[in-house]
């Protein structure tokens, strides 16, 4: 194991499979004790309802935060799981009661837990679908920077980690097939909107030594939870390129041991970001240098 996050606490939410499972194993491998969060606890229970589609009768879908938790304990790590629902204010408030009262203090927060919302037109977009979008997407990330700020602010020093997307950036003419027929038009407004309230609690804690950074990936990553929203009938279009979920894990571990005073307020693309500063993609565990990557496009 490595020790760049050596006796530093992080949660990490929307942690039971895909990026968040990814950060929170590369975190633990760097030392840290990971609080993983997510709706599903126990292994066999997980429901995928984050799309329009699959709202009404969720499907089921692999992965849980004890799963992850076993991984992260046999390769020597720590994890802690609790369950939070982001799009649920009392689970929120719930769950970081519980990794406070486990762990004692939260060093690093990464905001990672998402709803999709992909699979609908705009104008059959439920008031329901609308709210839950925002309350995970927004509203969740800035309660628990809320919650958990404070304490960092009087210890003079943290780091918080959004995870943004792509899809917050203006679609151009002429339109391509994803944005007319996806229906990621409201996802994308909503990371939209958290680029500009990472920005904002970022100005406003600038020499705190507590840092806010954003980040998404360059294009998507194939995770079991983008595999559930209907858009791989898109995934042979022109350009269209995928990356190593190791990436997103790299680069989230990059802003979680920036200098704080000197490394705030950025919205970057992941390996794009990692080329600018020089630091190689490494596996999961920190061991070697992720070999023979490059982008794949389908």
């Amino acid at each position: 194991m490595g020790q760049e996050l050596k006796s530093k606490i992080a949660l990490v939410t929307g942690a039971s499979r895909g990026i968040g499972e990814a950060i929170a194993r590369r975190f633990a491998a760097e030392g840290a004790t990971v609080v993983i969060t997510a709706r599903t606890v126990e292994p066999g229970t997980g429901k995928f309802g984050e799309n329009a589609a699959s709202e009404a009768q969720p499907k089921k879908i692999d992965g849980s935060l004890k799963e992850v938790a076993a991984r992260i304990t046999a390769d020597g790590g720590k994890a802690i799981p609790i369950q939070c629902d982001m799009a649920d204010p009392a689970s929120r408030a719930k769950a970081v009661e519980q990794a406070i009262a486990a762990v004692g203090r939260i060093d690093i927060l990464v905001n990672n837990a998402a709803a999709g919302g992909y699979g609908q037109s705009w104008d059959k977009i439920s008031s329901k679908h609308y709210d839950r979008l925002w309350q995970t997407n927004v509203k969740g990330p800035f309660d628990l920077m809320q919650r958990l700020a404070p304490a960092m602010i009087a210890r003079g020093q943290g780091w918080i980690v959004n995870i943004g997307s792509k899809t917050a950036e203006l679609p151009v003419r002429p339109f391509n097939p994803f944005e007319k027929g996806s229906g990621v038009m409201l996802y994308g407004t909503t990371k939209a909107a958290l680029n500009r309230l990472t920005a904002g609690v970022a100005a406003e804690l600038d020499g705190s030594g507590v840092c806010v950074n954003e980040f998404g990936p360059f294009s998507i990553v194939w995770t079991p939870g983008t595999a559930m929203v209907g858009v791989e009938k898109y995934r042979g279009l022109p350009g269209w390129v995928e990356e190593p979920v190791e990436g997103m894990a790299e680069t989230a571990l990059a802003l979680a041991t920036c200098d704080p005073n000197a490394v705030n307020g950025l919205t970057v693309y992941s390996t794009t970001y990692l080329n600018e500063i020089g630091r190689e993609i490494r596996t999961l565990d920190g061991k070697e240098p992720l070999r023979n990557w490059k982008p794949a496009v389908a």
